[in-house]
């Protein structure tokens, strides 16, 4: 099964269908996390020395763009930043953000039939709260892309397909709650590898229930177990949930060299599975093998998106003969396969029971580390279990910082499909909340999607922010 052609076009036959391919480069030279660590500006000095030598970047089916600055709006309608969004950034976040944006744009406006955005810092790991850096990620730039695409071009149905060797345990965080956005992830196990999270129990909140979906590779995993989860989950799926864009998470650390991660996949399986789920927008994550791995796998993903022969692609290491996979990983795989599918199938089963089983609210409590800042945080968070809509949520968050810093924060949010009921209700807490400010709280925040306004409030200094 193979999507024949990106969903976005059914709609825009009459535009004409465009044949290039778009790309985005922003390495960051001036941020890192310290000069010595995996994620740094070196990840994509390679990789474009490589695009550069291959003469890809001639071609005519590439087109490169260029970079802009995200607006602290695009972030404010994705995160809770505390205590401000210009606390958790750098100018190169923006920048990072905006070169995503910048493909979105030229894919909707018909400039390019798809694109890949090469930027960094990463963001996957960064949660719908964010207190600092976990995971090498302040600020989720798929996330940020998709609501602007939501809210600029009215798009509604969207999946996401992390490829990245760790959980996007971020991303899977923001549309926990998303009904309209499907979220699949395949990472190496959790109980292998940071996050620690992405098991096939999680699967989405009370009224999303089945549109995430977890699939935990076994260490080793090759070429064939991976395409293997993709013919028979991922490609089959999609075609159920008719997304109306495709975006791929474009991690590259389950590539066989890569230094922090265990599995066995290659260039030329990137290349393989990019070229088979059609990606309409790809957005690089991690990956740390920066000589031996990124160049060859940016390469065969880009030759994939823009329809350029890569069978001639290998790492010049690799020996097919030592990648073969086995019965015992395929098992595994065959196993979570049957029982995600069922789980997909039976999604309007399971939100109805859902309801069954919770009362006006749905309430959840959890402990999140931020692994690179050392911040312990607590959330208690409440869903609006809504007749009519995804429901509007609050989400009670102290962090204490490794200095000891402390802050305690009130987020509400209205889900871009909120009805009127949940929307007025939520703008509702937050007047009451700032009118008589409960003293616990150092800032209170209103992420309302629906009049795309988003409202915080410091409560010792009694003074209003509003983007």
């Amino acid at each position: 099964m193979k999507r024949s052609e990106p969903r976005f076009w059914q709609s825009r036959e009459k535009a004409g269908k465009p044949t290039q391919t778009g790309i985005v480069f922003f390495p960051a030279f001036d941020w890192a996390i310290s000069p010595t660590h995996p994620e740094r500006e070196e990840r994509l000095l390679y990789t474009r020395d490589q695009l550069f030598e291959e003469g890809i970047m001639d071609l005519p089916q590439i087109r490169e763009y260029q970079p802009r600055l995200a607006e602290l709006k695009d972030i404010a309608r994705v995160h809770f930043c505390v205590p401000s969004i210009e606390a958790q950034i750098t100018e190169a976040h923006l920048v990072a953000a905006g070169g995503a944006l910048v493909i979105a744009d030229a894919l909707m406006n018909g400039e390019v039939r798809n694109g890949f955005a090469l930027v960094r810092p990463p963001g996957h790991h960064s949660m719908r709260v964010t207190h600092g850096n976990r995971g090498f990620c302040n600020i989720n730039n798929e996330p940020i892309m998709i609501e602007y695409l939501r809210k600029k071009y009215g798009i509604k149905r969207i999946a996401i397909v992390d490829t990245d060797v760790h959980h996007g345990d971020g991303t899977q965080d923001i549309y926990w709650h998303d009904p309209d956005v499907l979220f699949i992830s395949f990472h190496q196990d959790g109980r292998t590898l940071y996050p620690g999270s992405g098991f096939t129990d999680e699967i989405g909140g009370p009224l999303a229930l089945g549109t995430t979906l977890n699939v935990p590779l076994p260490p080793g995993t090759t070429d064939t177990g991976i395409n293997f989860v993709l013919e028979e989950l991922v490609l089959p799926v999609l075609e159920k949930f008719q997304p109306e864009l495709v975006v791929n998470s474009a991690g590259q650390d389950n590539h066989y060299t890569d230094p922090l991660a265990n599995m066995r996949f290659s260039a030329r399986g990137y290349a393989v599975l990019n070229e088979r789920l059609a990606p309409d927008i790809a957005v690089l994550e991690g990956g740390y093998s920066v000589e031996t791995a990124l160049p060859y796998v940016n390469l065969g993903i880009l030759m994939a998106m823009a329809g350029i022969d890569y069978s001639n692609l290998y790492e010049p290491d690799y020996q097919a003969d030592k990648f073969r996979e086995s019965s015992d990983r395929m098992r595994v795989l065959e196993r979570i396969v049957r029982e995600l599918t069922t789980v997909f199938d039976n999604r309007e089963a399971l939100v109805a029971a859902a309801r069954e089983k919770h009362d006006q609210f749905a309430r959840r409590y959890r402990r999140i580390f931020y692994d690179t800042d050392y911040i312990h945080e607590e959330q208690q968070e409440n869903l609006r279990m809504c007749p009519d809509c995804p429901g509007y949520w609050t989400i009670d968050s102290q962090a204490l910082h490794q200095v000891g810093e402390r802050y305690q924060v009130y987020c509400i949010s209205v889900p871009v499909q909120g009805c009127p009921r949940c929307h007025k209700d939520a703008v509702e807490l937050y007047e009451k909340m700032i009118a008589a400010p409960d003293r616990r709280f150092d800032f209170v925040y209103l992420q309302d999607r629906v009049d795309d306004v988003y409202r915080q409030f410091d409560v010792t200094r009694k003074q209003e922010r509003v983007l």
